[in-house]
């Protein structure tokens, strides 16, 4: 018989069927936070959806504290009002040791492309369609889907569940774990739900910054702006630089990381450079005066951070000369550091939980990395916390970070079961390494 084979006592058994038959629970728990739109930028939402979250917590016993990152951390000069960074630490103390739960709560903004409304949960089937579906309400909803079942069958934890809802972890200049861990406020070790469903033991990540650049000219009438001396237009001032950063691209693609790739990538992966947005103008009666391209730049572990940067702005500055009178002005407005082999002493024990819940044998796990980002470089940095586990509710097909983005019900209730059998004092006792001599 397989580790995660082992017959379950009466309490624990009785939990793992109340989370299937209760999975309408956290359907109902998902949509309500569907609804609340966090997305960032702007991150207008978190006061709302902290808010929701001690209401749903309440009735277990969660002591909750609302920690807010200072503005002038996370503020951008000049860019767009929006709300508190709310995070919410809520935990359930009994002076066992301490298991974090970590979530983001933002989303990345709504995409074009959507066919139902992104804010508000839409049931097909067994398919749940809404922003943060996946990317990561969805874990939260599986949380609390399993902490209500060990609530109502008596379940006794080895650890003390503590969770992190946190802030500004799609692209923000400081995110909300980053503060705690500044705060000396994580404890224990901690798992991160920003991952995929899939039998995958995580190798760590890249990083990633944005730069918003500026590009100034003058606005005068259209009509003038073909004499000499007149308006100085700032998208065209911009096409030299945006050619320049297009070529650079293949040379940065070129490039080779270490990390494991996964394993249906055809090849090692790769840097990645990418003009993410651009705005600029404002009618056709007037010369642009202003235009702010957003240049994203994923790095890999092995790369500089500083050189990476360098190397972007050299070129920016460069092929800005070639319009005289342009302003060129570039800031960092986020950043997220690499996160590196982030394997410790609990993962085995997480791993027989994933078997249980989600039906994966041993031999079916594979180690790697990613090309996407974590904000747990940070804690990693901050408290010499090396360890982090990564699971979650990410599959190919759940469409994260594009227009219908899902997640299933199956999949939430094989992650509460994982979850609570992770929790549960009883489940592969001898593996917890708090209890090993």
């Amino acid at each position: 018989m397989d580790r995660h084979e082992t017959a379950l006592s009466p309490q624990l058994t009785r939990a793992m069927a109340a989370i299937e038959a209760d999975v309408e629970r956290a359907v109902d728990d998902l949509s309500r936070m569907v609804a609340i739109d966090t997305s960032f930028p702007p991150g207008e939402g978190y006061d709302a959806f902290a808010d929701l979250m001690e209401q749903l917590l309440a009735p277990l016993d969660f002591e909750s504290r609302r920690v807010v990152v200072p503005e002038p951390l996370w503020r951008v000069e000049g860019g767009p009002a929006s709300g508190p960074r709310t995070n919410l630490v809520a935990r359930h103390a009994t002076g066992k040791p301490v298991c974090g739960l970590y979530y983001h709560v933002d989303t990345v903004p709504v995409a074009p492309g959507w066919t139902r409304n992104p804010l508000r949960l839409t049931r097909e089937g067994d398919t749940l369609y809404g922003l943060g579906a996946a990317d990561m309400k969805g874990t939260i909803a599986a949380s609390l889907l399993a902490l209500r079942a060990a609530r109502e069958h008596d379940v006794a934890f080895a650890y003390d569940p503590m969770l992190l809802l946190c802030t500004d972890e799609e692209g923000g200049l400081y995110p909300g774990v980053r503060h705690l861990a500044e705060q000396g406020m994580l404890e224990g070790h901690i798992v991160n739900f920003n991952g995929s469903a899939a039998a995958r033991i995580w190798a760590g990540c890249f990083g990633v910054f944005h730069l918003q650049l500026s590009i100034k000219g003058h606005a005068v009438h259209a009509g003038e702006g073909n004499r000499t001396g007149a308006g100085i237009n700032a998208i065209e001032g911009a096409l030299p630089i945006l050619n320049a950063l297009q070529a650079l691209k293949p040379e940065i693609a070129s490039r080779e990381s270490t990390l494991p790739p996964p394993p249906h990538a055809t090849g090692p992966l790769q840097p990645q450079l990418t003009i993410s947005a651009i705005h600029g103008g404002t009618s056709g009666g007037q010369v642009p005066a202003e235009v702010k391209v957003l240049i994203s730049r994923r790095y890999a572990p092995e790369e500089s951070y500083e050189e990476a940067r360098a190397e972007i702005e050299t070129i920016i500055r460069a092929s800005g000369n070639a319009i005289a009178d342009i302003g060129i002005d570039i800031q960092l407005v986020g950043h997220l550091i690499p996160t590196s082999d982030p394997y410790g002493p609990h993962w085995p024990r997480w791993q027989d939980a994933l078997c249980l819940g989600f039906g994966y044998r041993p031999d079916d796990f594979r180690k790697w990395g990613a090309a996407s980002c974590s904000d747990f470089g940070y804690v990693q940095q901050i408290t010499g916390m090396q360890e982090v586990i990564l699971s979650g509710l990410g599959r190919p097909e759940s469409c994260i970070h594009s227009p219908e983005e899902h997640t299933t019900c199956p999949d939430i209730i094989a992650l509460a079961k994982t979850i609570l059998a992770y929790l549960s004092k009883e489940f592969a006792s001898d593996r917890i390494p708090e209890l090993l001599p």
